[in-house]
């Protein structure tokens, strides 16, 4: 249920900056790397899919190591 008539639906995708997705992407590849070996493999697989996906968005911004 929404809270007030007109509100958006929580399904709308978030406007990233390229400066941002490239920190988000950093972000994410530091978590998936931190990741301990009894992660479910339904979240790696998720996280591994989104970080390709970011990839692609920016351009497959270099890794950094």
């Amino acid at each position: 249920m929404r809270a007030f008539e007109g509100q958006h639906s929580d399904n709308v995708a978030i406007k990233r900056s390229k400066d941002q997705k490239v920190q988000l992407l950093k972000q994410l590849r530091e978590q998936f790397a931190a990741l301990k070996p009894t992660v479910a493999p339904g979240i790696r697989t998720a996280m591994a899919k989104r970080i390709a996906d970011l990839e692609k968005e920016v351009g497959g911004a270099p890794r950094k190591a």
